[in-house]
């Protein structure tokens, strides 16, 4: 097994970003969408990498192989988006998503963040039980902050609260 790298995103990462991205989104899980409906992922580092927000990304032999951004909403609170895992780097024997995420979750620490929310869409089977193994409770579409980044496709919800050790 290669070791993999869990960084900040850099901007040459761009095109690797998509790479994972669209594939998962399109060929796996059948969703119509395009890298123009995310324009997120074509500023990245004005989008993600602001105020308390940041953007990783998994890399294993100079390939980018997973993702995860968190973007700043104000009043201390954020926005997971953009968890994305190649097919052959998933599960417990690479523990990409884990390692992702634990990174994200020692950044909200850090950065005095009280409330990370996520959107995702009910296709996404697996996530829903990661994201609730991992301390996350689902919440009503009217529970999230008025500056939550709705996506289209986002039809469940989740809430996890960061208390600072």
């Amino acid at each position: 097994m290669s070791e993999i790298e869990i960084r900040p995103f850099v901007a040459s990462d761009v095109d690797g970003v998509f790479s994972v991205i669209l594939p998962i989104q399109r060929e796996e899980f059948g969703i119509e969408i395009t890298a123009d409906d995310q324009p997120d992922l074509s500023s990245i580092s004005d989008f993600y990498q602001s105020g308390k927000g940041q953007f990783w990304v998994a890399v294993r032999n100079s390939q980018i192989v997973g993702t995860i951004g968190l973007k700043d909403i104000g009043n201390d609170q954020t926005a997971l988006r953009k968890m994305f895992v190649a097919a052959d780097v998933r599960g417990h024997e690479h523990g990409v998503a884990a390692r992702l995420l634990a990174e994200l979750l020692a950044h909200a620490e850090t950065e005095g963040i009280k409330d990370i929310f996520l959107g995702t869409t009910d296709k996404f089977l697996a996530a829903h039980r990661f994201y609730e193994k991992n301390g996350f409770g689902e919440v009503s579409r009217g529970e999230l902050p008025r500056s939550f980044p709705l996506m289209a496709v986002d039809s469940k919800f989740y809430r996890r609260s960061i208390i600072a050790a």
